[in-house]
Parts: C-alpha cells; sequence; structure tokens
C-alpha cells in the first residue's frame, strides 16, 4: 500500500527540451563562457548598465590567476560577458574591491566629457612577503578598459592580511569612505579620503558574532526599514571563512553609522545571512539610481569546500539571482528581507496554478522510488518558479520533492516539532565528487500561523529557496540528471494540505 500522496498531477511542460554537452549551465544565473569565477566585485550602475566584475581565472577552471572578470546588463537579468577587466600582473594577483563613480573628478583621473570609474581593490603579492595592499584602476570609457595607478599601491600596512575594499562617497563629511577587513584579526576596518588616493585610519569594528574562520567580502549599507519604527538602519555584512575543511558563511549586524564607527544595537549579536551551503562573498551595487529607492546585491553561488570539484564543464561557478534588500523591525529586533529583483519576472512563461491537494502518509526511500519512473512523473521544468503555500497540519514533516527522477530528488521540507526549515540534497543527482557536498541542511523558521509560504528559484544547477516574505533564504547547488523533471508534495507522519501552487518555466537568460 503506498503511504505517500504526492499528488502533484501531470502538469504538461512536453518532453524535456534536448541538453547541449553543458547539461549543468545556468540559464538565468551568470556564468563566464569558460574557467573559473568566484566573488562579484566591483558592482556598479553607470549610464544605464549595470557592471558585474568578479574574481577570475582566465586560464583554467580552478582557483588561480586571479584577475578581474566582466560582464554588463541593462536589466539584471540578461548578461553580455566583456573581454578580462583587470589582469593579474607579473607578481600581484587581483583580489576583491570595489568600483565608484567618481562624479566630482576628485582623483583627478577624469578627463573633460568623461567621468572616472575607479576601482579600489586588493592586489595580493605572490613573492616576497605576501602582503596585501589596496590598489587603484580607472577607466574613462564606461568600464571597457583600464589603467594601473602609477602611484599603486595607495594603502599599504604591511599586513598579508588586510584586504576586500568596500569603497562608498559619505556625503556627511563629504569625503570617501573604506570599509575593509583585517582578515586574522576577525575585524572590520574603516578609513577615509579626499581624493581615493590618500587614506587615514577613522574606526574598527570586531571581533563580534562569529570569529571561528577569517573575516572576507564587508559591505556597509543603510537600508529601509518596515514595521512601526520605519526609517532605515545601518548593515553590516561580513563573511566568515572557516577553510576548505570547514566551510564558510556569511553574518550582519544592525545599528548606526556615523562616518567613523560601526555602532551595532544592543540585540544585534550577528545573524546569518543565507542558511544554505552555496552564497558567499555578497556584494551590493553601487550608484543606483535615486529614482530606484533599493538596494540590491548578489553573491557567488558555490563553497570553498568543494568549488573546485564540482561536476561542470568548460566553466566553473556562477552567480545567485540578484536580490533586492530591507529591513524587518518586529518587538525591537531586525530582520534583513531579500527577494529576486522584479526583473526575473520577465522570464516566466507557461504559468500553471493548482492547490487544494491533502497530503498524508509515510516517506520512505522505497515508496519514493517506486513512483518516480519517468514515464509517470510530472514534468518540471529544469529552469522553474515556483510559489507555494502549505499546512503542516497534524504532520510530523511536509514539503516539496523537486527535479525527482529513478533515485533522484531534492527536498525542501519543514520539520514541524524541531521548527527548521531545510534543504536535503543527499540523493539530489551527481554528489560524489566530494563528501562534504550531499546531507540536510536546516535553518530554524517559525511558521506564519501555521502557513509556510515558499518562493523556489530552480536553474540547471541550483536551488533558491525564499521563506516566508523573504525573512529566511537558503542557496544551494545540486546536480540532478536532465532526465530528473518530477513534482511532487509529501507529508510524514499525518496529514497536511498543499494551498496552492503557482509554477512557471523560466526562459533562457544566455546570449545566443
Amino acid at each position: 500500500m503506498l503511504n505517500l500522496i504526492a499528488l502533484l498531477v501531470a502538469i504538461g511542460t512536453g518532453q524535456p527540451a534536448a541538453v547541449a554537452s553543458e547539461a549543468y549551465r545556468p540559464q538565468y544565473h551568470f556564468s563566464a563562457q569558460r574557467h573559473w569565477l568566484n566573488d562579484p566585485n566591483g558592482l556598479v550602475y553607470f549610464e544605464g548598465e549595470y557592471h558585474l566584475f568578479y574574481q577570475y581565472n582566465p586560464f583554467g577552471e580552478r582557483w588561480g590567476h586571479m584577475s578581474w572578470g566582466h560582464a554588463i546588463s541593462s536589466d539584471l537579468v540578461h548578461w553580455h560577458e566583456l573581454p578580462v577587466a583587470i589582469p593579474e600582473e607579473p607578481d600581484t594577483m587581483i583580489f576583491s574591491g570595489s568600483v565608484v563613480v567618481d562624479a566630482g573628478n576628485t582623483s583627478g583621473f577624469g578627463s573633460e566629457g568623461h567621468t572616472p570609474l575607479v576601482a579600489v581593490y586588493t592586489g595580493f603579492q605572490r613573492s616576497g612577503a605576501g602582503l596585501q595592499r589596496q590598489q587603484l584602476a580607472y577607466s574613462l570609457d564606461r568600464g571597457r578598459t583600464w589603467t594601473q595607478y602609477a602611484g599603486n599601491p595607495v594603502l599599504d600596512l604591511g599586513l598579508k592580511e588586510f584586504r576586500d575594499p568596500k569603497v562608498f562617497w559619505y556625503a556627511a563629511t563629504h569625503e570617501w569612505l573604506m570599509v575593509a577587513v583585517l582578515s586574522d584579526q576577525k575585524k572590520v576596518t574603516f578609513f577615509a579620503s579626499p581624493d581615493l588616493k590618500h587614506w587615514r585610519h577613522v574606526g574598527d569594528f570586531g571581533p563580534a558574532g562569529a570569529v571561528d574562520g577569517a573575516w572576507e567580502c564587508p559591505d556597509l549599507m543603510e537600508l529601509p526599514v518596515s514595521g512601526a519604527e520605519g526609517g532605515s538602519r545601518w548593515l553590516l555584512k561580513v563573511d566568515v571563512f572557516k577553510s576548505r575543511v570547514a566551510g564558510a558563511g556569511a553574518q550582519y549586524f544592525v545599528g548606526d553609522f556615523n562616518g567613523r564607527a560601526f555602532t551595532p544595537l544592543p540585540s544585534e549579536t550577528g545573524r546569518t545571512v543565507d542558511w544554505g551551503r552555496d552564497f558567499y562573498a555578497a556584494a551590493s551595487w553601487a550608484h543606483l539610481p535615486a529614482a530606484d529607492g533599493r538596494r540590491v546585491w548578489i553573491a557567488w553561488m558555490n563553497n570553498h569546500e568543494y568549488a573546485q570539484e564540482i561536476p561542470t564543464a568548460p566553466w566553473r561557478g556562477a552567480m545567485s539571482v540578484p536580490r533586492s534588500l530591507s529591513l524587518r523591525e518586529r518587538d525591537g529586533s531586525y530582520e534583513l528581507r531579500q527577494s529576486p529583483v522584479a526583473e526575473l519576472e520577465s522570464l516566466r512563461a507557461n504559468h500553471r496554478r493548482f492547490g487544494g491537494l491533502r497530503l498524508t502518509g509515510v516517506l520512505t526511500d522505497s515508496n519514493i522510488d517506486r513512483t518516480t519512473s519517468t514515464s509517470v512523473l510530472p514534468r518540471l521544468s529544469p529552469s522553474a518558479e515556483i510559489l507555494a503555500t502549505l499546512r503542516p497540519g497534524d504532520s510530523s514533516e511536509t514539503g516539496l520533492l523537486l527535479r525527482v527522477g529513478g533515485r533522484q530528488r531534492t527536498v525542501v521540507g519543514y520539520d514541524v516539532a524541531q521548527r527548521r526549515l531545510f534543504i536535503d540534497r543527499t540523493h539530489s543527482g551527481a554528489t560524489g565528487f566530494s563528501d562534504r557536498f550531499p546531507g540536510r541542511h536546516f535553518a530554524p523558521f517559525e511558521l506564519d500561523h501555521g502557513e509556510l509560504k515558499l518562493h523556489i528559484l530552480l536553474d540547471r544547477s541550483s536551488i533558491e529557496v525564499f521563506a516566508g516574505d523573504g525573512e529566511l533564504v537558503m542557496t544551494e547547488q545540486i546536480f540532478p540528471a536532465p532526465t530528473s523533471v518530477g513534482l511532487r508534495a509529501y507529508a510524514r507522519g499525518g496529514t497536511a494540505s498543499l494551498d496552492s501552487v503557482d509554477l512557471w518555466d523560466l526562459k533562457s537568460a544566455r546570449e545566443r
């Protein structure tokens, strides 16, 4: 007797499209045409273009020869890859940093009719002492070509762990501010400059929160607050690199900033940015139009524990979708809210809606395998968007099975007793490249009046889950077979309900 009712009845997307040799190539997440990429860098909007720079190895599919790759977009959805922007130098790799629009030509790099874009980044000295120093490059042709500043480095503390400058204009003091990290000291450090060339130290923050790894990739931004208080607060994000053995993640603090010091609110001790395994080094776009009224960031969708082993070629590494950010105040505490940018809705096609399904039974490996013959499964596009509302009822666990086929499935579920959302990629497809890849990964989550709202973005090799109103996000890679296209719902230990599902296929945003 089959106990699983997984009746997302066949929804008729037809036969899956022919799969190219690059079976896992993302269709609407940015990936370079070839070779390795990791952290996003230098995100800036200028003259109608969103610029995405990123750590890039022009010579292979593993980390090395760090340079700045470059892509542009007019809508945050369709990206056009450009040649390498800032290549490594003979003895210096080009590490992470930021780009600003120097509209007032404070740097003196501009010329008549040409506003300079200025990149501020870490130069890593490969030989000698192996120092990390802050350097400049500038562009006068809308980011197409870059010139290294002859006076580099512009900030040298004689340290091996001083990196990842995020620079922005601070109007209150009429000067540039740099937010960087002293990685081994678990500190964020602040500098100020009138011209991007000459910097003075003005303050530090930390250690605080998670200190069990090196601090990296800081970002500092003022965000609007929804809730009773309204107004705005400052958010400081810093990633915690725990080495390739222990993993990596990111934390954020909410507080006040006066141009010299960041002061977290008493209730803020460090919160998790994304509870999945594959969201790192998030960076926000600078100089978004004031009329836009939003802050947007993007992250590397990977994990250093296994990033060099994931089964992709001739590329390795991709970005998350761009996400809009805000803060929600509740009882004096602040939560980061993240949501996919609205522009992604332009990719929606073949909308289907259904629901009102009763889910009961016990999910086991044996009965799920008996129901996943590809000849009888509902079809789910490898690139899809899902809005679902479930109610656990008296079940102990409920959720969705995605990319089901043969013995493969990725589970997005809710553990009622533990009040935790989870992604389980134990049987998600190719997992044998690393013993640290499979597993069930949890995040604490409180239901809203017994209701679980999920917004899920699937691509050929990733899943991003936004729960509730975006107060919890989980991002993970998956590598299922192209024939794994099933979609089901399930319950364990009682009866749950699937109230509604909206499902869209997502068109490819890749260049043709």
